[in-house]
């Protein structure tokens, strides 16, 4: 196993971990659960941790096919930005889960406000996560790649 495939088998943790906590998230808000609401702060700050560590996988599988015929470095550099985009949203969620636990050590409940500010954060992330893990599709996926427009304008 090399970093390309190491990347690829471990960069669907954040996108999916991301969005699956976040419906977690919103259960425990309906609820009023602070046990539930205890879990998805420390899943979010387990999957800050993962998402960073996957962001530096990037970089090492991209030196591990720099070389490689097919690789057209546009879509990759489009896949890095988005994915630097994801993960500070990612780092940005992990920093408000690490407060909400952090104030859990005084209180029973996290504030509602830290929790309004989780929630639009994390819906946030995840659909960073979901543009950057597209962009990443688009490398080797062409038939999801935008087509370009024929001689007449027109889309085919």
């Amino acid at each position: 196993m090399n970093w390309a495939h190491l990347h690829l088998a471990v960069n669907h943790i954040p996108v999916l971990g991301t969005l699956l906590v976040f419906v977690l998230l919103c259960a425990a808000m309906l609820r009023q659960s602070d046990e539930l609401k205890k879990v998805c702060l420390w899943a979010f700050v387990v999957l800050t941790v993962v998402a960073v560590a996957i962001k530096y996988s990037g970089d090492f599988a991209y030196e591990a096919v720099a070389k490689s015929e097919w690789i057209e470095k546009s879509i990759v550099s489009a896949h890095e930005e988005a994915a630097d985009q994801a993960t500070t949203a990612m780092f940005v969620v992990g920093l408000v889960a690490a407060a909400g636990l952090f104030l859990m050590r005084k209180v029973r409940s996290v504030p509602r406000w830290l929790m309004g500010t989780l929630f639009v954060t994390a819906f946030a992330t995840f659909l960073l996560m979901a543009r950057a893990a597209n962009f990443g599709g688009r490398i080797r996926h062409t038939e999801i790649r935008p087509r370009p427009p024929t001689e007449d304008g027109t889309k085919p």
